[in-house]
């Protein structure tokens, strides 16, 4: 998946455990494991604002993109070669 989750750094940097921030935010340790892990298909925004005031940081902080290499079109398979009569 294209979109990276990093709760556990953020978890690290603050030296919260899992359990902590579930208390805080509400939601269940394996809720908030399926989520970390990156198997959560959708988050909601108040999920993520609860995260991001326990944690207090920014959604930027806790979500990323990365390219996903099966995606990979034509742009990203290096210089063209130009068409020669």
């Amino acid at each position: 998946m294209p979109i990276a989750v990093d709760i556990d750094v953020m978890l690290a940097r603050r030296k919260m455990s899992v359990g902590e921030l579930s208390e805080r935010v509400g939601i269940t340790p394996a809720n908030l494991a399926v989520l970390k892990n990156g198997r959560a298909k959708a988050v909601r925004f108040a999920t993520l604002a609860a995260l991001c005031e326990a944690l207090d940081c920014q959604p930027g902080d806790l979500l990323r993109w990365e390219p996903d290499r099966s995606d990979a079109g034509p742009s990203d398979a290096g210089p063209s070669q130009p068409d020669l009569p």
